[in-house]
């Protein structure tokens, strides 16, 4: 399907009013929600909830590892995920273990990759 510069847009401005009523109304629930897709944007932090999704707990030299980077830098971004609520971390003797909070962000990851998988369009 070949679409014409112009095809995907209204050509008169009509809107419906209780429609955007109702939906503005409800927009204010999703402030700050911008922040969780930040995290899903970068890929190190993409590739730690992936592993973090697949196990249990991971200990900050498994992350740096399974993303070839500095025990500091896969430091830095667990520690952005904790603050962010998304992550948790428990102190084991000299090691420190992290597991994802919930399993929404599990379920968020098995969309995604549902979705890649059925050929969506990535830019």
């Amino acid at each position: 399907m070949v679409v014409k510069k112009g095809d995907d847009t209204c050509e008169v401005f009509i809107y419906d009013p209780e429609k955007v009523e109702r939906r503005q109304q409800e927009l204010a629930q999703t402030k700050d929600l911008s922040q969780l897709f930040k995290v899903f944007a970068d890929d190190t932090r993409l590739k730690i909830l992936y592993a973090l999704t697949q196990e249990d707990e991971l200990c900050v030299c498994d992350v740096a590892t399974i993303i070839g980077a500095s025990n500091a830098t896969a430091s830095h971004h667990l520690r952005m995920l904790r603050n962010l609520g998304i992550a948790q971390y428990q102190k084991k003797g000299k090691m420190v273990f992290y597991s994802l909070v919930s399993d929404h962000v599990h379920h968020l990851m098995q969309e995604a990759l549902q979705l890649k998988g059925k050929g969506m369009n990535i830019i």
